[in-house]
């Protein structure tokens, strides 16, 4: 009986030695998992960029006092639109009447002044052809002349100076524009140089965004066929604006501190919806022929650089690293070390291990939500 029992034992052993081999071989071949696989290929897209933009009328004056005087009237209103040549306020001016009455009466009294020295001149030269008297008093007369008229010139000035001063109480628009705030209100003391208003002709604007110099000469490499690329302007409340603009002018100098260079986009206000002093976010579009679009997800980072895991003919698994270019909504654009043709696995990077081998999903990026 004991030998027999031994005997049932050692077969029992090798029977279930037998089956944890044959488990180990199924659970070998159920280690072989399915990942979403993407092949990479070249494909025409446009690149869409949002820059903080300061948007300012095309012609903003600030409408100052330029002689002292107490504000006599206020012609307009706060954000009324008014013509070249409108008048707007008019200060006290009888003091300035005063002093242009007072510089005509120099420049008279000059002109009579001259009017003598010059019959002086004449009966000393009438004199002098009949020798008696010396031939200095004919040059005593004229320089007494020459004074004279030097004196006339001067009042001329002054009375021309008093004429400006007094032109300077009626305050006129530059421009056609909109009239922004009025801080004084009529019968205030003005001084000069005292901001009475500001203008703005928003027919235009020009919006002001600034961008790094990479994305610039991306920017100028993806847009050397067009002379002024349109731009589009995102207000800010997020809805987009009506017309688009275009790219007129870049600042020749790139500021230090932020490595980033303005661009001045001009856009068409018919309806005057933007005003001086707004902010919204310019939208520039740039197009990339034959770029490489790669998944975010597909991508994770070691020691600040990036990698992807790809598969060779064998269906193994690589990690490769790679050069990331611009930014899509939740791609990258590939600058280097990934081509066209590489499959790229998509999803679940985390549970994967160099040359470890994977049963491949085939997936497009037209399948991928999101994107």
């Amino acid at each position: 009986m004991r030998t027999f029992s031994k005997i049932n034992i050692l077969a029992m052993s090798i029977a279930l030695g037998g089956c944890i081999t044959r488990g180990e071989k199924i659970n070998t071949q159920n280690e072989i998992q399915t990942f979403p696989v993407l092949q990479l290929s070249l494909s025409d897209t446009v690149l869409h960029r949002n820059y903080v933009a300061d948007i300012e009328a095309v012609r903003n004056v600030e409408i100052r006092a330029r002689v002292n005087g107490f504000l006599n009237k206020i012609y307009v209103d706060e954000g009324q639109h008014v013509q070249q040549g409108q008048l707007l306020f008019s200060l006290n001016d009888e003091e300035y009447r005063s002093e242009l009455a007072k510089a005509k009466a120099a420049l008279s009294s000059a002109i009579a002044e001259a009017k003598g020295a010059q019959l002086e001149l004449d009966r000393v030269q009438l004199l002098v052809a009949k020798k008696v008297i010396a031939q200095s008093e004919q040059e005593v007369a004229k320089a007494r002349l020459a004074a004279a008229n030097a004196r006339i010139e001067e009042a001329r000035s002054a009375e021309s100076n008093a004429a400006t001063r007094l032109s300077y109480t009626v305050i006129r628009a530059p421009f056609a524009g909109y009239i922004d705030r009025i801080p004084s209100k009529a019968g205030s003391l003005i001084g000069e140089g005292a901001l009475l208003t500001s203008v703005s002709d928003i027919k235009e604007v020009y919006a002001y965004f600034n961008v790094s110099e990479t994305e610039y000469l991306q920017h100028k490499r993806a847009q050397a066929a067009t002379e002024h690329p349109q731009v589009h302007l995102i207000l800010a409340d997020g809805t987009d604006y009506s017309y688009p603009g275009k790219v007129e002018t870049v600042e020749s100098e790139f500021e230090e501190t932020t490595g980033s260079i303005a661009f001045r986009a001009k856009f068409p206000n018919p309806k005057g919806l933007l005003k001086h002093g707004a902010s919204g976010k310019v939208l520039l579009n740039n197009d990339l022929p034959g770029a490489i679009l790669l998944p975010q997800k597909a991508v994770f980072e070691m020691q600040d650089k990036n990698y992807v895991f790809i598969l060779d003919a064998t269906n193994q698994v690589k990690m490769k690293n790679f050069i990331p270019g611009p930014r899509l909504a939740k791609c990258y654009v590939v600058q280097s070390g990934l081509n066209a043709g590489d499959r790229v696995v998509y999803e679940g990077v985390r549970n994967l291990r160099d040359g470890m081998k994977i049963n491949p999903a085939v997936i497009t990026l037209d399948s991928i939500k999101g994107l």
